[in-house]
């Protein structure tokens, strides 16, 4: 096995991000710096409010930052693309097609040949373990089984930059926990570079090769812990309580914004 270090695949530099808001502006993304290589699993946690979801919808082209560059193997992000895929908490399916069809839309769109298209789709609803459901509309399936479709669809449309925004905000407990444990096994078998938004330190440090703990408005790169635990992981052990630990002091370090933020934020909040 090689010791090289896996080359960078994300590079944010200098991003920042402001939100008109009525007559005033809310910075959402202090000036933020990071680089992840190729394959790592990054778990991005942080108040709500603090711009989690702004620099993943930046990372995905869905937002241009206000200053600063974004860049993807050295490229700048210009808009969305196949290269990077969003999963978002509402799944975001398309209701009239089958399970087959959602996962095979990537492929369709890029014109592959029929034959391809046909070998991607069942490699991924395989991957996913869903044969027994691929002529199933979403309306039939459970908030799990959607997500799994959402996942197999971005990677079906060959993504090498996997975005979760609380992918498993939604779902209840015992789902949340068999999801974390398939996600980690795709990663495993894909090696797709994964961005994962949550709330939840205990699901960060579970999954994560690296934890980014954002502070609260306007939102920059506050600590960095590498999670340099074997997997699969154990939640009852010493080791992991104790980086929980570390990490949730660190994030409650500064849950209190600004009187100004909270009198400009509105209600649905744009920068969570």
């Amino acid at each position: 096995m090689s010791d090289e270090p896996s080359p960078i695949i994300l590079t944010i530099r200098g991003v920042t991000k402001r939100f008109a808001v009525d007559d005033d502006e809310v910075e959402a993304l202090a000036p933020v710096d990071l680089t992840i290589a190729q394959g790592e699993f990054v778990c991005l946690i942080g108040a709500s409010g603090c711009g989690k979801s702004t620099l993943l919808r930046i990372i995905a082209g869905f937002e241009e930052p206000t200053t600063g560059d974004a860049l993807v193997h050295g490229k700048a992000i210009k808009g969305p693309g196949s290269d990077r895929g969003m999963v978002f908490q509402d799944y975001a399916l398309f209701p009239w097609m089958t399970v087959w069809e959602n996962i095979g839309f990537g492929p369709r769109q890029r014109k592959l040949p029929h034959n391809e298209i046909q070998r991607v789709t069942a490699e991924f609803v395989k991957l996913v373990g869903l044969e027994r459901f691929a002529d199933r509309y979403p309306s039939q399936l459970s908030g799990g089984m959607k997500q799994r479709v959402a996942i197999a669809r971005v990677l079906a449309n060959d993504a090498n930059i996997l975005l979760m925004d609380e992918p498993f905000g939604a779902l209840d407990a015992l789902t949340r926990e068999q999801l974390q444990h398939e996600l980690l096994q795709i990663w495993s078998r894909t090696g797709v570079t994964t961005i994962f938004v949550t709330h939840s330190v205990e699901e960060a440090v579970l999954l994560a090769d690296r934890v980014l703990v954002m502070s609260a408005g306007p939102g920059r790169i506050e600590s960095d812990f590498r999670i340099n635990l074997a997997r699969p992981r154990d939640v009852s052990s010493p080791e992991f309580n104790a980086l929980r630990r570390d990490i949730a002091r660190r994030l409650t370090s500064h849950l209190v914004p600004s009187p100004k933020r909270l009198a400009v934020t509105p209600s649905a909040d744009p920068i969570s």
